[in-house]
C-alpha cells in the first residue's frame, strides 16, 4: 500500500469509528464473531453430512447482514427515544442503549452457534462456555421480556 491508500483508510476508519461512537466496539466484534460462526460453519457441514451449497451460504451471509441492520434499528430507537426525552425537558445522559443490547445479545448467539459448531466438529471444549452463553441468552431475553423458545 503505498501512502495515499493508507491515509484513504485511515480516513474511512476513522470516520466509521467516530459515526459508530459507542456502538463501534461491540459491532466489530459482532463482525468477527459473525466471520468465525461462518467459517467454523462451513467446516462443521462436513461433519453433520450436509452439503455445503452457495444457496446455503448466500442465505447465511443475508442474515448475517440483516443482523446489522436489526443493531441499526435499535440505534434509531436509541435517537427516538433520546429525541423524545429531550423534547419532554428530560435527560438521559447515555446513548446507543438498545443498540449495544441488541448487540450483546446477536453476539452471544453467534457464540452459541459457534460453540455448536465446535462440538459437531469434535472440538473439546469446557462444557461451562455454551452454559454461560446460553445462561446470558436467556437472562437478557427474561429482562426483555421474551421467551427465548420464540427465537430458535
Amino acid at each position: 500500500m503505498d501512502k495515499l491508500e493508507k491515509i484513504g483508510v485511515t480516513a474511512l476508519l476513522s470516520a466509521l469509528f467516530s459515526w459508530l461512537g459507542l456502538i463501534a466496539v461491540p459491532f466489530l466484534l459482532l463482525v468477527l464473531l459473525q466471520i468465525i460462526d461462518y467459517a467454523t460453519g462451513l467446516c462443521a457441514a462436513k461433519y453433520r453430512d450436509e452439503a455445503i451449497s452457495s444457496y446455503r451460504s448466500i442465505k447465511g451471509i443475508i442474515k448475517k447482514v440483516c443482523m446489522w441492520l436489526l443493531v441499526v434499528v435499535g440505534g434509531v430507537l436509541d435517537w427516538i427515544i433520546a429525541y423524545a426525552a429531550e423534547n419532554a425537558g428530560i435527560s438521559i445522559g447515555v446513548s446507543f442503549v438498545v443498540a449495544c443490547v441488541v448487540c450483546a445479545w446477536l453476539m452471544v448467539n453467534e457464540i452459541i452457534s459457534i460453540l455448536e459448531n465446535m462440538t459437531d466438529i469434535g472440538v473439546q471444549f469446557p462444557p461451562f462456555l455454551l452454559k454461560i452463553a446460553q445462561h446470558i441468552k436467556a437472562k437478557s431475553e427474561e429482562t426483555g421480556g421474551t421467551d427465548s423458545d420464540d427465537n430458535t
